[in-house]
């Protein structure tokens, strides 16, 4: 089983260890608009939101307080990152994975939910990091990255938000999604099946929703597919995220089925 409470205290030391002494003003490659001093704020920021969910054990949004005010200077941020990740790690240590608390996807509201989604949250600013500070970077655990990869299909671009409905693409256009280096009791890698669809609705503020997502069966049941996208769990994870693999991911198959899987990732 993952630990994940633990992913996020190791990826959140890893995180801050690395940018700690990035010149001021550089920019982060896989988010440009971004310095390293906004990557730092940003990851302080949404630990700060999601360790104040927990502790308050609230149940909407509203119920959080306001944001903390950004320090200035890089040593009043790399003190309240310290400060708000370690209460983010203590109340998730402290918290039952099954406590309801509020979360943005609906059938995830518990804090178990927010330890997972922090330590992708972290994993993947930690790569970030390693990218703006030019630093060689460490190998991602590859069952964490298969569950990174479970969750981003699953969840970030298959939860419907209220007031959509998800529309299934054209049947021809599934997609094996194939990690094969996370294996099972079989030896055989961890496999998604994917079709590309469609959120279309409007959001409870009234503005229309239109917008890529995936349609992900609970199981691969073996089925013929019109193409295949397989790599390591690590690569297929930054893939999936839009930051550059370590090593190669493989795309074979039809080309209407992969452009479909190619603007998913948009």
């Amino acid at each position: 089983m993952l630990d994940f409470v633990g992913s996020v205290r190791q990826e959140s030391a890893r995180f801050v260890e690395v940018l700690a002494d990035v010149p001021a003003g550089t920019r982060v490659p896989t988010c440009p608009d971004w310095d390293v001093d906004d990557l730092l704020w940003h990851l302080t920021d949404v630990q700060w939101f999601w360790g104040e969910v927990v502790q308050r054990r609230a149940a909407a949004a509203e119920d959080v307080g306001e944001h903390p005010v950004r320090p200035e200077e890089r040593a009043g941020l790399l003190v309240m990152f310290e400060r708000v990740s370690a209460r983010l790690h203590d109340q998730l240590v402290t918290t039952p994975a099954q406590t309801s608390v509020w979360m943005w996807a609906r059938d995830h509201r518990n804090a178990g939910y927010i330890a997972r989604r922090q330590a992708h949250e972290a994993l993947i600013h930690r790569v970030d990091a390693e990218l703006t500070a030019g630093t060689d970077r460490r190998v991602l655990d590859p069952v964490l990255a298969a569950d990174g990869v479970d969750e981003m299909l699953r969840i970030m671009a298959g939860e419907c938000p209220d007031g959509a409905e998800l529309q299934p693409g054209p049947a021809g256009r599934w997609l094996r999604i194939v990690a094969e280096d996370a294996l099972d009791a079989d030896g055989v890698g961890r496999s998604w099946l994917l079709l590309p669809s469609r959120l279309v609705g409007t959001s409870p503020a009234g503005e229309p929703i239109e917008e890529s997502a995936g349609l992900v069966p609970e199981l691969d049941d073996g089925r013929a597919v019109a193409a295949t996208v397989s790599g390591a769990a690590a690569d297929l994870d930054c893939l999936l995220w839009n930051r550059p693999p370590l090593g190669e991911v493989r795309r074979r198959g039809d080309p209407v089925a992969l452009a479909a899987f190619e603007e998913l990732l948009g």
